[in-house]
Formats: structure tokens, C-alpha cells, sequence
């Protein structure tokens, strides 16, 4: 598939969400912008979620994981279940009962302004990287497969890439998003799915030797139970899953943006369970996707692609999807689902952080009417720009896994909401809000000084020219479990500051 007929696709799809978005955004209004009117339909905005919630980071870089690390990411899936039934039943009721535009709105009624700078900033910073990790993706791909061979720099790439989301959502918003979303997730789950037969068929392989035959057992491991002090143990990977979905998606104005357009609480619930139900499954078959990749590389011969002079997994279907000999069927059902996968979560994202940013940081609900529209406007062109530095940025710093990457930083930034939430609701204390700040601070500081202590260690130890390096956690490594450990050191000081 060349570079043009890979062009010409992307047109033909924009194109459609132009459409879309025609359509939806007819109103221009705020309302419409930040809520959809709350007249969305529950299943809508399930099958909605299952795109904006796998993204281009599952589409690519899950199948790309499974031989580093088999199929342990199912641990933190089932995690994730659990995660989601808990986000329904207590933080969707806290949601409608109080009515918010802005889910941290929440810790300005419980605790009091300081708290609900600390819970928007944490969101600001969590979801600009969580959207940049999902837009870089998508970037070096198009870069490698497509604007390289075009000799388009990749800043040029990130460019267009930010600039196409930004036309198709700065009427309708959410609106907009919730029908733009229903399509991507068709066109990536089509996708997967006609991946998986075209490889197969070119195995000459059925389903049912495919799961039977020794390849696939050498991959299939997925419950990790041996070394509690591994990164990948069961009970870390669970309670880290658990943790991560209540925050990415509980305390996550991007997510949750979307249960809020539903008109009633029992909508928005029946719509958390059966996506979480379908997510799982679908995770699962990106996992037999990965499977199947390596198995036709090591058959075929093809290595991994290289990105800067690295081996990149992420890479991997990429080159096999377009540059293999499947066939164009391949090639265009690939592109098809990672455009899809990929739009589906950065343009919410967009969409969410212009909803916060307005909400939560400059007050849009005090200013004049025309006042507001111009605000939602200029804060989303200004939202988009960030987008596009903090992308570029990451070609140059990001050495890891990108679904990996993303996991890790979620431990970091999402902590602080994690014990603020979790504090306000379980508890009845009020707090010197004045003070929250630094114990969000300070719960991020110690939290990174644990997940590296031995290397911090071995730094000082090598300063002070010793040739004998301990190991000071007895061979115990952090995994995901970072993100509750941050979130009870929040709690914990939070419970210092309560009043008496």
C-alpha cells in the first residue's frame, strides 16, 4: 500500500467525520459542547467508549507487548472490570446527584477551593500526557509508513494530526464525539477482526489449530503467580488494574465526560457495565492478534522495526499490516482501525481538557454568554497547540513500551485524585484545604523516590566511589501498584490535615 493510497484513505475517513460533525454541531452552543444536552443514548455512548478507551495505544501497542510479556496484561484487564463495577455504583451517583459540568467540581463542595485546583491540575497534567502517549503513537507510524517516504519532518506530521482533530470538534464537542466515537470503535473492531482472518488464512491455519498448536501455548501464559517481588505478579497487576480504571476513568474528566451526557444515572450505570464487559473481550482479542503477529514474523522472517536505530514492537503490525505480502485488504482494514483507534480517544481528549480548562480554571460559567462561546473556542485552539509540543517532545524522550509508558506515568499523576476522591467520600472529615496542595506534592515526590530507590541508592553509592551496590527492596520491582500506593500516601496525609 503506498503512501497515496494511505493518503487518500485518511481523506476519504475525515471527510465522513466532517459530516458528523456538520451535523452535530449545528448549535455551537456551550450545552451541546460540555454535556450534549444530556440527551445521549446509553448504548451509544458504551459502544462509544470501548474506541476511546482501547486507542490507538491497544490497537498497536498491546498486540506489540505479548512476546516481552505474554498475556499478563489480561491481570490488570480483569483489574480493570472490577475498576469499572466500582466506578458505577459509588462515583456515577456522587456525579448526577450533584449535577457537574466538571467531575472535580466535586472536591470544591467537599473540601474547598485548593482541593479542586489540586484535583483539576492532577486531571490537566494526567490526561495532556495520557493524549499525547495516544497521539505519538499514531504520529510514528504515519511517519514511518507514510510522510518519511514523502520526506514530511515528523513535526509536520503531528501538525496535521492535531490540526484534523481540532476541525472536527470545535463546534460539537461532545456532542459531536459521542456519534464520531460509535464509528471509530466499528471501523477498529472490523478491523481487528479481518486482521485476525487474513493472517490466519495466509497460515492456512483455522481458529481452532491456531489456539491448539504449540506457538500459541509458547505466548499464552497469563496468570503470573510465582515471584510476588516481579513487576507482573497477579495480585500487583489486579489491585493496579482495579486502581487505574477507577482513576483513569472514575476521576477522569475525559471518560466520565461522556457518562454525564446520559439523562439519567441508570443510563449512565447500564452503560459502564456492558462496555466493561465488552472491553474485556475485546482486549482479549487484541492479545490473540499480538500472538499471531509474532508467530508470522518468526515464520517469515521479518524483524522488528527499527525507529532511531531501535528495535520498536510497537512497530510490528504496522510493518506486517503494509509492508508484508497479506495482501491490500490488510493494508486498508489496518489504517482504517488505526485512524480509528486513534481519533477516538485524542479527540475526546481535546474536547475534555477544553471542558476543564474552562470549568475548572477560568470560571466560563460567570462570564457573559458571548463571553463563554469565544473562551470554549480560544481555550481549544490553546489546548490543541499543547498537544502538538508535548507529542513532538516524546519522540525524543520515550525509550519504553507506549502502553507500558502510559501505565507508569497514570501512577504518578492520577494518585493525588485517587486519595483526594477516596478521603472525601469514605470519610466525613473536612481538611485545611489551604494545605492539600503539598501533600498531593509530597505523595508524587515519595511515591517516585520508591520506584527508584535502588537506582537513587546505587547513584549515591557510586558517588562515593564503592564498587558494592545493594539491593535495598530485597529484589522487589513497582509495577502499577504505585498508582494505590500513591493514592494512600494522599489519604494518609490528608487524614494529618483533617480538622478536629
Amino acid at each position: 500500500m503506498t503512501p497515496t493510497h494511505i493518503l487518500l484513505l485518511i481523506s476519504i475517513y475525515f471527510i465522513i467525520l466532517l459530516v458528523i460533525s456538520y451535523f452535530t454541531g449545528k448549535n455551537d452552543s456551550n450545552l451541546d459542547f460540555f454535556k450534549a444536552g444530556k440527551k445521549s443514548p446509553w448504548y451509544l455512548v458504551a459502544f462509544g467508549m470501548v474506541g476511546a478507551s482501547l486507542s490507538g495505544v491497544t490497537f498497536i501497542s498491546v498486540p506489540g507487548w505479548v512476546e516481552a510479556s505474554q498475556f499478563s496484561y489480561m491481570q490488570v484487564v480483569f483489574g480493570y472490570f472490577l475498576g469499572y463495577l466500582i466506578t458505577s455504583y459509588v462515583l456515577l451517583p456522587i456525579y448526577y446527584k450533584q449535577n457537574v459540568t466538571s467531575i472535580y467540581e466535586y472536591l470544591d463542595d467537599r473540601f474547598g477551593f485548593v482541593s479542586y485546583k489540586v484535583g483539576a491540575i492532577s486531571f490537566f497534567i494526567s490526561r495532556v500526557l495520557g493524549a499525547s502517549f495516544r497521539l505519538f503513537l499514531v504520529a510514528i507510524v504515519l511517519q514511518q509508513f507514510v510522510f518519511d517516504e514523502l520526506g514530511v519532518r515528523f513535526e509536520i506530521t503531528v501538525l496535521i494530526s492535531v490540526l484534523l482533530i481540532w476541525i472536527y470538534t470545535f463546534r460539537g464537542g461532545i456532542k459531536t464525539i459521542v456519534w464520531t466515537d460509535t464509528l471509530q470503535t466499528l471501523f477498529m473492531l472490523v478491523s481487528v477482526g479481518l486482521s485476525i482472518y487474513f493472517i490466519l488464512d495466509k497460515l492456512d491455519w483455522t481458529f481452532a489449530e491456531f489456539i491448539a498448536s504449540e506457538e500459541f501455548s509458547n505466548y499464552s501464559k497469563t496468570l503470573f503467580t510465582d515471584d510476588f517481588l516481579a513487576k507482573n505478579h497477579l495480585v500487583k497487576s489486579f489491585l493496579g488494574g482495579m486502581f487505574i480504571t477507577i482513576c483513569m476513568t472514575g476521576l477522569d474528566q475525559d471518560m466520565m465526560q461522556k457518562n454525564l451526557t446520559c439523562s439519567t444515572l441508570k443510563d449512565a450505570q447500564k452503560n459502564m457495565v456492558s462496555f466493561s464487559i465488552v472491553l474485556v473481550i475485546v482486549t482479549f482479542v487484541f492479545m490473540l492478534l499480538g500472538v499471531l503477529l509474532f508467530i508470522y514474523a518468526n515464520k517469515n522472517g521479518i524483524e522488528l522495526p527499527l525507529m532511531d536505530g531501535k528495535p520498536k514492537s510497537d512497530l510490528l503490525f504496522p510493518q506486517i499490516a503494509l509492508k508484508s505480502d497479506l495482501g491490500i485488504g490488510v493494508a486498508i482494514t489496518f489504517m482504517l482501525g488505526l485512524i480509528a483507534a486513534a481519533y477516538s480517544s485524542a479527540d475526546s481528549a481535546l474536547t475534555s481538557l477544553t471542558t476543564s480548562f474552562c470549568v475548572d480554571f477560568l470560571n466560563i460559567a460567570k462570564k457573559s454568554e458571548s463571553n463563554q462561546k469565544r473562551t470554549r473556542k480560544i481555550t481549544h485552539v490553546g489546548m490543541s497547540v499543547l498537544l502538538i509540543i508535548v507529542v513532538i517532545a516524546f519522540k525524543h524522550i520515550l525509550d519504553t513500551n507506549v502502553i507500558d509508558g502510559l501505565l507508569q506515568v497514570a501512577g504518578y499523576t492520577y494518585g493525588p485524585l485517587l486519595g483526594l476522591f477516596t478521603f472525601g467520600i469514605f470519610t466525613k472529615h473536612q481538611v485545611k484545604d489551604n494545605y492539600v496542595w503539598i501533600v498531593a506534592l509530597a505523595s508524587v515526590i515519595l511515591t517516585l523516590i520508591l520506584a527508584n530507590f535502588n537506582a537513587l541508592m546505587a547513584f549515591v553509592t557510586l558517588s562515593d566511589q564503592s564498587t558494592v551496590i545493594h539491593d535495598y527492596l530485597g529484589g522487589y520491582i513497582f509495577g502499577y501498584e504505585l498508582l494505590p500506593l500513591n493514592g494512600l500516601l494522599t489519604f494518609f496525609g490528608l487524614w494529618l490535615l483533617r480538622k478536629k
